[in-house]
């Protein structure tokens, strides 16, 4: 009798476990696009265009660590809407005297998308992140809050949590 209470308990667990594995499922993913938006683009002459290289490398390196891509997956395209630097570019620096790599202020990124499943649909992705604590910043690099927000919508991803935020 108690190994039949414990079977159907057991039984009952492992049924609401695979009800909630859905919900919770990481979206399968083959390939990772990364592109400046338009408004970023424009920034071009202010925070130079080296720096677009540096932050589409790390929003795909943040995102495939995450979700780890393989064959079969949909598509990811994702596009840096505005990024923010928590200290000034070489190229800033070198267009504004008095500034140094001593200065510094609050940074953060806006990241859009969408997600197209190998079936077609279509799931879209409006993320941002900015730091509102100043005391954060002094100990960051160039880019340290917009690399927050890289892993943080990686990490939203990874939880199938798609949605604006």
């Amino acid at each position: 009798m108690r190994a039949a209470l414990l079977s159907a308990a057991l039984a009952l667990g492992l049924a609401q476990a695979v009800l909630v594995t859905p919900a919770l499922a990481t979206p399968v993913v083959a390939e990772v696009k990364v592109s400046i938006g338009p408004d970023l683009a424009k920034k071009a002459d202010t925070i130079g265009t080296r720096e677009f290289d540096l932050l589409t490398t790390d929003l795909k390196r943040s995102i495939e660590r995450k979700l780890l891509p393989r064959p079969g997956g949909g598509t990811l395209a994702l596009v840096i809407e505005d990024a923010k630097p928590n200290r000034p570019t070489a190229q800033q620096m070198s267009r504004t005297p008095g500034l140094s790599m001593e200065s510094f202020g609050v940074g953060g990124a806006r990241i859009s998308g969408v997600y197209v499943a190998p079936g077609g649909a279509r799931t879209p992705i409006d993320y941002s992140w900015y730091e509102s604590d100043i005391r954060q910043a002094r100990h960051g690099a160039t880019w340290s809050d917009a690399e927050t927000a890289f892993d943080k919508l990686a990490v939203r991803l990874s939880k199938d949590q798609f949605g604006p935020r």
